[in-house]
């Protein structure tokens, strides 16, 4: 195989990891404020993910260094041309941070409000915004013969990417929901499952018009194997709304899980072998090959890689395994 190839199916995969892992969080973050009725349920709430949170940001850092090092053409042309937005969502994430860890900092019920709504903002945000990114990845935006980005940050705002970013904010939020009904208990666990059952709809029909417009956007349907790995994402969730309504909340979380991770590979494999998509012109779109670092470059990052990944993946599977165990008041500290 290839190394540019090997690398451009590895970038897939810390995506695909990224976003089924920081996909439960957010929708936890943006959960937050409306299932937490007390500060000890909010607190519950945080400490779902609190073992994990900034582990399931890894994936996102060691795509975008892979990105860096393995094809720094895509890397300058897509940090160039969606700046403000990526901006946007750095600010979020910084702020979603900084909240984890000043909430429980003072006792009074404003300030620690404060910081609830500033991680449920930090959540939605990023959310959004990896939405309407991906969507415009694969709708393609205006890349001139120089592999430059050519338009403005309006170029990245179309109805299609809008809905894309509407479908990742509301599966990420259920998703977070069939994550809760797996790691909190008693009341918080009927909430999380009425939740569910109410994101879901929207989330159903966003997930079908973005289909439906990938099909009518996009050349990802040309690409057999994509559209149908994006039927069976579709079917995935059904699935799990399925389970959801029967109280099968492990088979609900697997089903979200699979929509994420299907989308996730559906989009990847409707792209290949290009990463960005130009709409000027598709000779000037980048590709594996004219966006790629040098074979000496490539080689080394796959050694690298091999020796390191397996590394991350071990410590992340033991943190999951340490914290698998639902969270109760019990284990709170005053």
């Amino acid at each position: 195989m290839e190394l540019n190839v090997l690398w451009f199916i590895l970038i897939a995969v810390l995506f695909m990891g990224f976003f089924f892992l920081e996909g439960f969080d957010y929708g936890v973050g943006m959960l937050l404020p409306f299932l937490g009725r007390t500060d000890t349920e909010r607190r519950l709430l945080i400490n779902s993910i609190g073992p994990v949170w900034d582990g399931n940001e890894v994936w996102m850092i060691t795509a975008g260094g892979a990105m860096f090092a393995a094809f720094p053409h895509m890397y300058a042309t897509l940090f160039s041309g969606f700046y403000l937005a990526l901006f946007l969502m750095l600010v979020a994430l910084i702020l979603r941070g900084i909240a984890f860890e000043f909430r429980s900092k003072q006792p009074g019920p404003a300030w620690r409000g404060t910081w609830d709504w500033m991680i449920f903002g930090g959540s939605l945000v990023p959310a959004l915004l990896w939405g309407v990114a991906v969507t415009n990845l694969l709708q393609g935006v205006p890349i001139d013969s120089r592999m430059q980005y050519a338009g403005t940050f309006f170029d990245l705002l179309s109805p299609y990417t809008l809905a894309g970013g509407l479908a990742f904010l509301f599966v990420f939020a259920y998703h977070g929901a069939a994550y809760l009904t797996l790691k909190v208990e008693g009341e918080l666990v009927d909430r999380a499952r009425e939740a569910a059952l109410r994101l879901g709809v929207p989330a159903a029909v966003m997930c079908l018009g973005l289909v439906a417009l990938t099909h009518l956007q996009t050349d990802l349907f040309n690409w057999p194997a994509a559209g149908v790995l994006l039927y069976l994402a579709v079917a995935g969730f059904a699935g799990s709304y399925a389970a959801m309504a029967a109280r099968r909340f492990g088979w609900a979380f697997i089903g979200s899980s699979l929509t994420i991770v299907l989308t996730t590979v559906a989009l990847f494999t409707g792209l290949f072998p290009r990463l960005m998509v130009s709409s000027l012109n598709p000779a000037w779109s980048l590709t594996i090959v004219n966006a790629a670092s040098s074979p000496y470059t490539l080689k080394i990052m796959t050694i690298a890689a091999l020796t390191l990944v397996p590394v991350v993946l071990a410590y992340q599977a033991w943190t999951y395994w340490v914290f698998r165990k639902r969270v109760s008041a019990r284990h709170l500290e005053y």
